[in-house]
């Protein structure tokens, strides 16, 4: 049977994060086996906010080289960078001419991140959600890892591909291939440290709301010190008015791999004294192996950059056919 393929990336803008790991990487490392791969650093969407050129080309091997220290294998996936493809810009721009102004105006993140920007909001900002269509189904992806945030994006390009089929292959075989999300049932929104009321974000100003993954022990120990918790004797899952509680709670499971019946067990009668001890180690024990991994392969750039270089190989083969499929629907001569 043909493996279903899915297609996630990460955008290279700050530091990843336990979020970024627990909510989408390692899903991707578990079930990798299972799927034909595309793994991408999404540096195209890392400029719809202002940002600073040196960095995002530091970041976006960064990223990529966390994806393989995390444990993602090349050989059962592709990893590449976005910009390197070519078929991603240029699809963006042909489905930007069939997708009305309305549905990116009524995306819930714009709206949030237009009213930081203020009068200086790029186009970009607005577009960003026909850029990650593009990316998606060029790949023909079967299956999308997202947060439950980024639904909202997915149904988008679920109905861009629906109106490119119906306008242009409407008594045809379809252009395009309806993606599914592919959403993991635990760890898929980690909450910050310094607010469990919000996810944890690389964008928030505070790095105490944050560990990340390439964080030494000391720094760890420091926002793990400071994180906010309650003054209640006892911690639980699952009380609305100790959203704290349950991410810390929460973390721990998924870290230590237990059950939530046994973090529940253990750390009932727990203070916070004794509790933070327990998240410190179980933090410093997970990213450890990442963090020596990451370095011996940033020890060697030539190897990282000739892996990228047969991921661009690889993805634009895929990429390409599919541009030149969508250019003949729309009437582009090719040359």
């Amino acid at each position: 049977m043909t493996k279903k393929r899915v297609l996630s990336g990460v955008q290279p803008t700050g530091h990843l994060h336990l979020g970024n790991y627990l909510g989408a990487i390692r899903q991707w490392v578990a079930r990798q086996a299972d799927y034909e791969n595309y793994f991408c650093v999404v540096d195209l969407h890392a400029i719809t906010v202002p940002h600073n050129p040196a960095e995002l080309a530091a970041n976006t091997y960064t990223v990529a080289a966390l994806y393989l220290a995390c444990g993602i294998d090349p050989t059962h996936a592709t990893i590449f960078v976005q910009s390197h493809v070519s078929a991603h810009a240029e699809l963006t721009w042909l489905l930007n001419c069939v997708t009305p102004l309305n549905w990116l105006e009524d995306m819930i993140q714009f709206k949030e991140k237009a009213v930081k920007q203020g009068e200086n909001v790029a186009v970009g900002l607005l577009d960003y959600p026909v850029l990650m269509a593009a990316d998606i189904l060029l790949y023909d992806a079967d299956l999308v890892p997202v947060g439950e945030d980024q639904k909202q994006h997915l149904e988008l390009t679920r109905d861009i591909a629906a109106r490119v089929n119906h306008l242009f292959a409407r008594n045809q075989p379809p252009i395009f291939k309806l993606p599914e999300p592919l959403i993991a049932k635990e760890g898929a929104r980690v909450m910050s440290l310094t607010d469990g009321t919000k996810k944890m974000s690389k964008s928030d100003p505070s790095e105490f709301s944050r560990i990340n993954l390439l964080d030494s022990p000391d720094e760890i120990r420091k926002k793990i010190k400071r994180c906010k918790t309650d003054s209640i004797r006892g911690l639980t899952f699952d009380d609305p008015n100790r959203p704290e509680a349950n991410n810390l709670l929460t973390l721990y499971q998924l870290l230590t791999g237990k059950t939530k019946e046994a973090v529940a067990a253990e750390c009932a009668e727990m203070g916070w004294g004794q509790f933070k001890p327990l998240l410190t180690d179980a933090v410093i024990a997970t990213l450890e192996p990442i963090q020596r991994r990451y370095n011996e392969i940033m020890a060697d750039p030539s190897y990282l950059k000739n892996l990228l270089k047969k991921g661009q190989e690889q993805a634009a083969s895929v990429a390409n056919a599919t541009l030149e499929r969508v250019k003949l629907a729309f009437g582009f001569t090719l040359p």
